[in-house]
């Protein structure tokens, strides 16, 4: 087992290895207060994984509630947050009480903002099932459901206690749900790291290219817990990508969006000069080679009008995440009235066929 320390305020562990899963309440009881648990998971994880979990926090001393909620984008929502928080009540759960997400990273984002609302807040743990939460939305403690106008725009930031990844899971996962993960991936790579560029395309071991993108999770958090500033470089790809997801009516993953607003994000910033030219081209063929799409039928127009609500915008600017060079992104504030210019260039090679 490898454990990695996210070193915010409070810090907590992020554990990876094989088996994790059956050793969830040992690993827990060491990190929380309670001993009275719920464990959030979906209908499409729980024949799977429920029971495991279950037997592990009983067996180590928990009294455990469970709360199953549909599968799907359309349950990140308030409606469902609203269905956990009074289960939580009428099961007893108490402010010295837990939560613990078991599933992928809409499940761990549900869970999270509840437990930060329920009775003013109660501890969680996140127990990812899929490696897009395993390396990017189960570390950092951004939390939130969707409202009708767009992703992510109701939440808080509200840390984990722990963080299990029982990294054999990896195995029941379907292609398209292992290919969204490697989307998150790549993305650390374009961020700040060629060097684990490299180590995608020789196809180094999954569990230490999840502890090397948690490390860079956590480096960049706790320099920035609030996504004030550099933290929104984790954001490379987001803002065309739930554009995109919005467009497609949450009927594609949310990796695909993010590979496909990556590409466009990299394409965009080699015609402006903003990117070294070769960029673009590496980062489709590997996203490409990992199963992802690499362009979208809807206009440049049509995506840079649903980004207009992006959580990054402040006023009439929209801050984006733009690769400068191989390994390397920076922040780049455009006017919002500016962004379908901005991307224009897109049409014909990224957006619009």
């Amino acid at each position: 087992m490898e454990k990695l320390t996210i070193p915010v305020d409070p810090a907590y562990d992020v554990l990876l290895g094989e088996g994790l899963l059956n050793r969830a309440g040992e690993l827990t009881a060491g990190a929380v207060h309670g001993r009275h648990v719920m464990i959030v998971t979906d209908d499409g994880v729980a024949p799977l994984y429920l029971n495991a979990a279950v037997k592990s926090y009983e067996a180590a001393g928990f009294k455990v509630e469970t709360f199953v909620f549909p599968a799907g984008e359309a349950q990140k929502s308030m409606r469902t947050a609203e269905e956990l928080l009074l289960h939580a009540d009428s099961t007893g759960i108490t402010r010295s009480d837990l939560f613990a997400a078991l599933g992928g990273g809409l499940t761990g984002d549900l869970t999270g903002f509840a437990a930060a609302l329920y009775l003013r807040s109660v501890e969680y743990v996140q127990i990812p099932t899929t490696l897009l939460a395993m390396v990017d939305a189960s570390v950092g403690g951004k939390t939130a459901v969707n409202l009708s106008t767009g992703k992510n725009l109701c939440g808080v930031f509200y840390q984990p206690r722990l963080v299990i990844c029982d990294t054999s899971v990896l195995k029941t996962l379907s292609s398209p749900l292992y290919a969204e993960g490697m989307a998150e991936v790549i993305k650390y790579g374009a961020i700040c790291d060629g060097e684990l560029l490299d180590r995608i395309t020789r196809g180094s071991d999954i569990t230490g290219i999840i502890a090397d993108c948690v490390r860079i999770k956590g480096e960049i958090v706790c320099r920035d817990v609030h996504d004030n500033g550099q933290r929104q470089l984790l954001n490379l790809g987001h803002t065309f990508g739930h554009a995109l997801e919005k467009l497609n009516k949450y009927a594609i993953y949310h990796g695909e969006g993010v590979a496909v607003g990556m590409l466009i994000a990299a394409f965009a910033a080699e015609k402006h000069g903003i990117c070294v030219n070769g960029v673009y081209r590496e980062l489709k063929d590997m996203l490409f080679a990992h199963n992802l799409p690499v362009s979208t039928p809807f206009s440049a127009a049509e995506v840079a009008a649903n980004a207009m609500n992006d959580k990054k915008r402040r006023g009439g600017t929209i801050t984006l995440v733009l690769p400068s060079g191989r390994g390397r992104s920076i922040l780049y504030p455009v006017s919002a009235s500016d962004l379908y210019r901005f991307i224009a260039c897109c049409d014909g090679e990224v957006t619009g066929i």
